[in-house]
């Protein structure tokens, strides 16, 4: 009887530490995506900062191109309003394609292209996108990671135990990855 008592306490003991390492995983992995999430956004608030300068920069030029000026306003306010990673993830890829709508209308005035100050904007917003899209590869690496540990077993166990929910990857939409038709 004293032996079975001690296995039983050594197989629960070990139960335990099992769960306890588990759970820390999931924890873990839910604070790096997160955290994560959280870099993707810095970095797109310099995108949103930077924005409105470059197209006050544009409009002096193309005045007349109100329409692609509009979008990429409108498209960058619906981004900075957007409340959860599902409403930013879409918002964003509004920015993106009307910003590559802007730099394709761009194209259209030479003497724009020429200027220090929209030359100095294009290089920052190029530094910009690389590092956005440099985070929401992190992003979305750290979110596979959690995602599979959810779906794995035994970890999926304490998972649906504790409350883990996944979490959304951080995906462009079709037309965000279109280039611009521009036609004169």
């Amino acid at each position: 009887m004293g032996v079975l008592l001690l296995v039983v306490l050594v197989l629960l003991v070990v139960l335990v530490f099992w769960v306890i390492a588990a759970y820390n995983r999931l924890v873990k992995l839910s604070v790096l995506a997160d955290n994560a999430w959280s870099d993707v956004e810095v970095q797109l608030k310099r995108r949103h900062d930077l924005v409105p300068n470059l197209v006050e920069t544009v409009k002096g030029y193309a005045a007349h191109e109100r329409q692609t000026l509009e979008a990429v306003i409108n498209a960058r306010n619906a981004a900075v309003a957007a409340n959860d990673p599902q409403q930013r993830v879409q918002a964003e890829n509004m920015l993106t394609a009307a910003l590559r709508q802007l730099f394709a209308l761009v194209e259209a005035y030479p003497e724009l292209k020429a200027n220090e100050n929209f030359l100095a904007l294009q290089r920052e917003l190029s530094a910009i996108e690389e590092d956005i899209a440099n985070a929401r590869r992190y992003y979305n690496a750290v979110v596979r990671d959690y995602n599979t540990r959810l779906a794995l077993i035994p970890d999926g166990f304490i998972a649906a135990l504790c409350g883990f929910r996944s979490k959304p990857f951080f995906a462009a939409e079709e037309e965000a990855r279109e280039a611009p038709q521009v036609r004169f």
